[in-house]
């Protein structure tokens, strides 16, 4: 597809060292300015001063500069801003107000980590030995930046913005709250809700399994209980393994492994999801903070300050 992946997102907070130091403490590589990097994406989070929390930029790759001409003509038609340089193009979602750049990239290049072997029923795939999970001792390093869930008072025109003038797809929607859009073959890379306040809800970084979901949540929380949000579960939509944290500016991020493929688009079907199907498939039911993040009050009081 013209577009296959996210690059970076950058991240407004009002304190930006211990925001640096949580996700530090994630599995995350600080550098200078304000990055830091993941396993195998390189730096995919920037974290800057901002008076609330927000989404500042999201960065969106795409194969050939024919598609950034592309992508620059559907959004000068709808009358978005753009600003063109010579490997891509910078725009600003309307109702949220970030700022999006699309530009030439290189794809992310996973060498395949060999399957984790599990015993079961009639088959013993690890034959003698204990389970690589319980083995590990390296800390939880997460291999690249999967997803973001953006809250946008208008999440129809939102999603509209992503699909008809970016070249998002749609995976699945949840009736009436939102839509997992993706622009890689993973499920989704980005999930717009309804919200009564832009904001960022998550960012979502893969790990290599469900022990290493476990893993890195248990390491986070060993020394710090107030971090936990909602976990350990899988969810319907994408499939994936989740664990969710909430680092000191009040954004959550999860670990997630396994998730759903969409490797040939003819045969993927959308479906809209309804209740507890639009949240997770097993697991503890989430917290109305989850749901509801206590801060969206002081958000909407922030969201009138000059930036």
């Amino acid at each position: 597809m013209p577009l296959h992946r996210l690059t970076a997102i950058t991240v407004g907070v009002p304190n930006v060292d211990e925001t640096i130091a949580y996700y530090t403490d994630f599995g995350l590589r600080p550098h200078p300015d304000g990055w830091l990097s993941s396993a195998d994406g390189g730096r995919q989070l920037r974290v800057i001063h901002a008076p609330v929390r927000r989404l500042v930029e999201l960065g969106i790759g795409a194969t050939h500069l024919d598609d950034i001409a592309a992508a620059g003509h559907r959004l000068r038609h709808a009358g978005a801003p753009v600003e063109q340089s010579g490997t891509g193009l910078t725009t600003v979602e309307p109702v949220t107000g970030t700022r999006v750049t699309v530009r030439v990239a290189e794809p992310i290049l996973q060498p395949p980590s060999p399957a984790t072997p599990y015993n079961g029923p009639g088959r013993t795939e690890r034959g003698t030995t204990r389970a690589p999970g319980v083995l590990r001792e390296h800390g939880v390093r997460p291999r690249k930046l999967g997803h973001v869930v953006l809250g946008s008072t208008d999440f129809e025109a939102t999603i509209r913005f992503f699909t008809d003038l970016l070249g998002f797809k749609v995976s699945d929607r949840i009736k009436g709250h939102g839509a997992f859009l993706r622009c890689s073959t993973d499920h989704h890379n980005v999930l717009v809700l309804n919200a009564p306040v832009a904001f960022l809800h998550h960012s979502s970084w893969q790990v290599d399994d469900v022990d290493e979901v476990g893993r890195g949540a248990t390491a986070m929380l060993e020394d710090h209980p107030e971090r936990h949000v909602w976990g350990l579960g899988r969810h319907h939509a994408g499939s994936n393994f989740f664990w969710y944290l909430k680092d000191p500016a009040g954004n959550f991020s999860e670990y997630y492994s396994d998730m759903d493929c969409v490797l040939d688009d003819q045969i993927w079907s959308p479906q809209t999801l309804e209740g507890a199907r639009g949240l997770f498939n097993w697991g503890p039911p989430p917290p109305p903070s989850f749901l509801a993040p206590e801060d969206l009050a002081e958000i909407m009081t922030g969201a009138h300050q000059p930036r």
